[in-house]
């Protein structure tokens, strides 16, 4: 006897998520495994179907057959700036925040004249154009050796946590502080990890409400040119390697 679609479905997640009967059960809170329910011998109950929208945003309507809309954008929070400048020709410039500026960035982000006392310049290069960037002043040494304290980062605006690339590095604004940091995403929609590129320093989850404003770091403005320079650069795509390294060993446990 065929199964009922919303038993199939459940189990198409589980395998999606690569998660076993058991690890799927334990996200779900689920007492044993999930096998009573795949099998058709135990229904979906209500916890379930809420823990599965909660998790991973699975829309109700979809899992019975209801909607085609498999996901719900429960986690979709907008992280664009609340607030751009303009130049005298009404176009978008790049506003530069220190490290003072920075601790109060969270509190004023929506504050058009507290934007007007920092410092702001147009860089007329294609890749600048057509999209908002901003710039931010490095502050301590977290992100050693590729990011140095008082050097600036440029940075463009990210619409929303859906469009971020995983390991790629972001200026974060959340509700109290302003970090520079790799970005991981998790499991979990509702959290992500926040990693430094200095292994001094633990990695911390943040919740994705927390966050104000998401910008992706892609240069930087660096005054200390010397010969480690070279070095840095070799430190960072030795990181790199390590990283994929480290994802190839997830998926490969998780196969």
């Amino acid at each position: 006897m065929e199964l009922p679609l919303e038993i199939r479905r459940f189990k198409e997640i589980r395998e999606e998520q690569g998660q076993t009967q058991a690890e799927f059960a334990e996200l779900l809170k689920i007492k044993t495994s999930t096998s009573d329910i795949e099998r058709g011998r135990t229904k979906l109950s209500g916890v379930v179907v809420t823990e599965l929208l909660k998790q991973f945003g699975i829309n109700p309507l979809w899992l019975f057959g209801e909607s085609n809309q498999k996901i719900l954008p429960l986690h979709r929070i907008d992280t664009m700036p609340k607030v751009i400048t303009l130049d005298s020709e009404e176009q978008e410039n790049i506003v530069m925040v220190n490290q003072k500026a920075a601790a109060g960035y969270p509190h004023n982000v929506q504050d058009v004249e507290w934007y007007r006392q920092l410092p702001a310049f147009d860089l007329p290069l294609p890749q600048y154009r057509n999209a908002t960037y901003r710039g931010f002043q490095i502050e301590g040494d977290s992100m050693l050796p590729n990011f140095r304290p008082e050097e600036w980062v440029l940075a463009k605006a990210v619409p929303n946590l859906s469009d971020a690339s995983d390991h790629k590095v972001y200026v974060v604004v959340m509700y109290d502080t302003v970090v520079v940091k790799k970005l991981h995403k998790l499991n979990d929609p509702s959290k992500v990890k926040l990693v430094s590129f200095n292994t001094e320093y633990q990695p911390f989850e943040v919740e994705v409400s927390e966050i104000q404003e998401l910008w992706q770091v892609n240069s930087k403005l660096t005054f200390n040119l010397d010969a480690s320079s070279e070095s840095g650069i070799l430190r960072e795509l030795q990181e790199s390697m390590l990283d994929l390294k480290r994802q190839l060993g997830e998926m490969r446990k998780q196969a």
